[in-house]
C-alpha cells in the first residue's frame, strides 16, 4: 500500500481506505489468548473451610511523659529523675515489646543541651517512638 504519490493531481486527496491486517491480527492474538485461558478459569477445587472467628489482641504501648523544667530539672511521668536514672529506665523500656511512646514535653526557656541528652539517652536504649509535645499557637 502507497502511503505517497507522485500524481499531484490526487496527491492532496485524504485517504479513504484503511489497513484492516493489524486490526485482524490483535484480533486473532486475543482469540487465541482467551481460547487458552479459558479452562483455566473455571477449574476449580472444592472446598469446605472450616469457619473461625477472632478477635485481634492489640497491645497499647506504655506512654511514658517526660518533662524539662525551666530549671533542666527532669520528670519522669511526674516524679523527679536525675539523667543517670532517666537512661536506666530508658534502658529497662528499650527491651520491652511493644517500645513504649515517649512524649516529651519541655520548657521554652530549657537550654537545648538537656533535650539532645534526652533524645541521645532514648536512643542510646533503641526507642524510636519519641514525640515531641507542645501547646498549639493562639491567634
Amino acid at each position: 500500500m502507497a502511503f505517497a504519490s507522485f500524481d499531484r493531481k490526487n496527491g492532496s486527496a485524504p485517504m479513504a481506505d484503511i489497513n484492516m491486517v493489524p486490526l485482524i491480527d490483535v484480533m486473532l492474538v486475543l482469540l487465541v489468548i482467551f481460547i487458552v485461558t479459558a479452562p483455566l478459569l473455571t477449574h476449580a477445587v472444592r472446598l469446605e473451610l472450616p469457619k473461625a472467628d477472632s478477635q485481634v489482641n492489640r497491645v497499647e504501648p506504655e506512654r511514658i511523659d517526660f518533662a524539662i523544667d525551666a530549671s533542666g530539672t527532669r520528670f519522669w511521668n511526674g516524679e523527679p529523675v536525675s539523667r543517670e536514672e532517666a537512661a536506666q529506665r530508658f534502658l529497662a523500656r528499650g527491651q520491652q515489646e511493644p517500645q513504649p511512646e515517649i512524649h516529651l514535653r519541655a520548657d521554652q526557656s530549657v537550654a537545648y543541651r538537656a533535650v539532645a541528652e534526652t533524645l541521645a539517652d532514648a536512643a542510646k536504649a533503641g526507642l524510636g517512638r519519641i514525640g515531641f509535645v507542645s501547646e498549639p499557637e493562639t491567634r
